[in-house]
């Protein structure tokens, strides 16, 4: 895709330019692309300065000259050769939303946007949302924590919720290729930095709110948190909201709403999509929950079977079900098959083994106190002979949710096993320490294993049936983050590999 540069400018609204105009020999220039990371500038790019919490793009202009781009929008002045265009603006985040959206020609516009919102689900939701549209025959992408997925295309995502940019240039990719409904992920801090700036949903949903993401480079407070999802809310156009009745900010999100509202709940009867009689079942080795289903006050197609845990696992499928049924008129009596199949990577990801009869291995992204909490709560429903978790910290954000941690952990499991989960920049052993010092001195016992790969290993070997065993924090994530070093980290495949050794040398004897 190419526009001439003074086109692409122009996609700037009225008073955003401070000063001057492109020289005339430029204004014809092609422009290939728009970016924001200086390793990806080149010729024919147009370079955004953006300001963000540890780095300014106004720092990395030069290298950004130097590999080709001639073109920059800043806001402030910039030391670089007379040849470079600058054009400065109040703010480059707004300046590259709205230049995006129409360098990609809005395909916004085009498509149906299901944006949601929440603490913890966002992710399982949206991919439920996802996989039962399309198996509807209504081709659906996602955008969010586990990537961008469409078609027969996966890109990875540095954060839930991409750079403006990135979502107009995937929504683009998915437009021109038949999706018609893209299910993204809407994190509080895309919402509070103008990520999501210029998009239209046709549905937006509201999950639930807890602590989470408060100091250090994220949220100053719980309320800032709490009031930057509400933007989801306040700032966008959205045709229905679809809320969580049983969370009590839910009427805080919604109120003074003018768009339809329907509400999903597992306590409340009158809530539009309700579910009763939650129970956890196993269907041959696979852990799931059974449900009864109610819409409009109405039973629909019970018994209903996730291949999930727990109850905050039903409140997700009540969610997606009144998406995918209310505004997109699938017929219950298909969702419910669907459903019972349903896979979600890194989500109550089971893996069991010949090796190891008996023994349930289950890897999740949960990686705060409350997804924590409840799916170790939803794992002690199946009365297993030992719960035992697998579990660290990230390094540099904050310490509060070490200590959410292990509160969550100390009473509801028999082993914890305290281990690395994307350090960073801090040492593993600090990070371990501040989780292990939360614990009260009578909780569960716990093992020191910094390195999560021996870690991960440890427990094969010390499995006995009737465990079940949880390795959070990482889910789908296939890297651990080592400085600032993406290292290749896949928890799915050292397991397996790990469950074929067990195997092979029960073999050999």
């Amino acid at each position: 895709m190419r526009r001439p540069l003074q086109e692409v400018l122009s996609f700037l609204p009225d008073g955003a330019l401070r000063d001057g105009s492109c020289p005339e020999h430029y204004r014809s220039a092609p422009v290939s692309a728009l970016c924001y990371d200086s390793r990806l500038a080149t010729e024919g790019t147009i370079f955004f300065c953006l300001v963000g919490k540890l780095q300014d793009g106004h720092t990395y202009a030069e290298s950004a000259y130097r590999r080709g781009c001639r073109f920059f929008v800043a806001q402030r002045e910039l030391r670089l050769p007379p040849e470079a265009v600058v054009l400065t603006v109040p703010d480059t985040r707004i300046a590259l939303a709205d230049c995006a959206a129409a360098f990609y020609g809005h395909p916004e516009r085009e498509m149906r946007l299901i944006g949601l919102t929440g603490t913890k689900g966002k992710t399982t939701t949206a991919l439920l949302i996802q996989s039962l549209l399309n198996r509807a025959g209504i081709p659906a992408g996602y955008i969010g924590t586990n990537g961008v997925d469409y078609a027969d295309y996966h890109f990875d995502t540095v954060n839930s919720t991409p750079e403006s940019v990135d979502i107009y240039r995937h929504l683009r990719g998915m437009l021109d290729v038949g999706i018609e409904v893209c299910a993204l992920e809407v994190s509080s801090q895309a919402l509070w930095m103008g990520r999501t700036r210029g998009l239209c949903f046709d549905s937006v949903l509201f999950l639930n709110l807890s602590r989470d993401h408060i100091g250090g480079v994220e949220h100053p407070t719980f309320a800032h948190y709490r009031d930057s999802k509400r933007l989801l809310f306040t700032d966008y156009p959205a045709q229905a909201y679809i809320v969580n009745a049983d969370d009590a900010a839910t009427a805080y999100m919604t109120a003074g709403s003018t768009s339809s509202v329907q509400a999903f709940s597992t306590q409340d009867p009158s809530a539009f999509w309700y579910a009763e009689r939650i129970l956890p079942v196993m269907e041959g080795d696979r852990p799931g929950t059974e449900f009864s289903a109610y819409r409009d006050g109405k039973a629909v197609c019970e018994p209903w079977f996730l291949p999930l845990p727990g109850e905050f696992n039903v409140q997700n499928a009540l969610a997606a079900l009144a998406v995918v049924c209310g505004r997109f008129g699938v017929e219950p009596s298909r969702a419910r098959r669907f459903l019972a199949d349903v896979t979600v990577a890194g989500r109550f990801e089971t893996i069991t083994s010949t090796a190891l009869p008996g023994v349930t291995f289950v890897i999740d992204y949960a990686h705060n106190g409350v997804s924590l909490a409840s799916i170790l709560d939803a794992l002690r429903a199946y009365t297993p002979r030992r719960l035992i978790c697998l579990f660290g910290s990230v390094g540099g954000r904050t310490k509060e949710r070490r200590r959410d941690l292990a509160e969550a952990a100390a009473y509801r499991c028999d082993l914890c096993v305290l281990t690395a989960d994307n350090p960073a920049s801090e040492p593993v052993s600090d990070i371990i320490r501040d989780i292990d010092r939360a614990f009260p001195p009578d909780g569960c016992p716990r093992l020191w294993i910094p390195d999560r790969e021996e870690a991960i290993r440890k427990l094969v070997d010390m499995a006995e049936e009737g465990d079940i065993i949880l390795l959070a924090g990482k889910g789908h994530e296939t890297y651990q983050l080592i400085g600032t070093t993406r290292i290749p980290f896949s928890e799915a495949e050292i397991l397996k590999e790990a469950l074929r050794e067990r195997a092979l040398a029960d073999i050999l004897g």
